[in-house]
């Protein structure tokens, strides 16, 4: 009985270690550290601390906030904006407001009609582009008719085709062979000689602005970029190759959302000749979207009854 008691204690030398911690184990085991007392963070360092992944998520938020074109805007900020010749997203903002208000027949958005027309002739194109498109929304303004025909020899194939498409509204078929131009590849030329230093890939899709050719001449390094939003047909250089100036350096196909307006508007004023363009877009390919193709079968029905009616 004593001796199975006895058993069960700790032995002599587990008892001497369990007294002593800092001692060494008679069986070769190193010696048990000291526990060491765990840091806290400081007030001032937890702070900083969150204060900086506070910001992290803010900074993206606020800049999100500031170049949203949804953001509503009174009728004082709308008036500035619409003037604000440091920030053309500003007057971007405020037309795509105005286009709102117009679409939902405000009568209070007249004030602002000579406004509209004086950004037709406005030196950057996201501006004149989405203005076109904004002076389509009231087909009852003469001086939008005649502001959209004069931007029809606009410089910019995307700011003529947004005419053409808004002309249509009025009933003006003038801008028809701009809006069949919007189903065609665009084509990018080079500004210069030079060499190509950067290029993007075929069958890449890219956004309107963003860059498909890096050129360089002498020190001067050029992005040419894409007028249309879509997807790269064909790229007709490479990297270190030398171009001239007017080479075919790409071209770009057009995105579905640009191809759907010109055949919705193609359904209203378009022609028989326009039909080999509109017949691209009837094929079953993954690339076209289904909408599309149904619109370009109902496009080209629709103008083959209207050639029939008029024999």
């Amino acid at each position: 009985m004593d001796s199975m008691a006895a058993s069960q204690l700790p032995s002599a030398l587990s008892v001497d270690h369990l007294a002593r911690p800092g001692a060494a184990s008679e069986t070769g085991d190193s010696p048990a550290q000291p526990l060491r007392p765990r840091h806290h963070m400081s007030t001032r360092n937890r702070i900083l601390f969150f204060l900086t992944a506070w910001l992290i998520v803010l900074m993206p938020f606020l800049f999100w906030w500031s170049t949203w074109f949804g953001r509503h805007l009174s009728d004082k900020q709308l008036s500035e904006y619409l003037n604000d010749q440091k920030h053309p997203r500003h007057i971007q903002h405020a037309l795509v407001q105005l286009g709102e208000r117009l679409a939902a027949h405000d009568l209070t958005a007249a004030r602002w009609y000579p406004d509209l027309e004086r950004l037709a002739s406005y030196p950057v194109e996201e501006v004149r582009n989405t203005d076109a498109w904004v002076m389509g929304q009231d087909t009852a303004e003469a001086g939008f008719h005649a502001a959209l025909r004069k931007m029809l020899r606009d410089p910019s194939p995307m700011v003529r085709g947004n005419a053409a498409l808004s002309l249509v509204r009025f009933g003006d078929a003038a801008g028809r062979s701009e809006i069949v131009a919007l189903l065609e590849p665009a084509r990018i030329l080079a500004p210069f000689a030079g060499r190509v230093i950067d290029a993007d890939r075929p069958g890449t899709s890219i956004h309107q602005g963003g860059v498909i050719v890096k050129l360089q001449n002498a020190a001067q390094v050029t992005e040419v970029r894409s007028p249309i939003s879509g997807r790269i047909r064909t790229l007709a250089t490479t990297t270190g190759a030398e171009v001239v100036s007017g080479a075919e350096l790409a071209s770009v196909d057009p995105g579905a959302e640009q191809v759907w307006e010109a055949l919705r508007a193609l359904y209203l004023v378009g022609e028989p000749q326009d039909l080999g363009a509109i017949r691209n877009y009837q094929r079953d390919l993954p690339e076209i979207p289904d909408r599309v193709r149904q619109q370009a079968l109902l496009t080209e029905k629709a103008i083959q009854e209207r050639a029939t009616r008029l024999r």
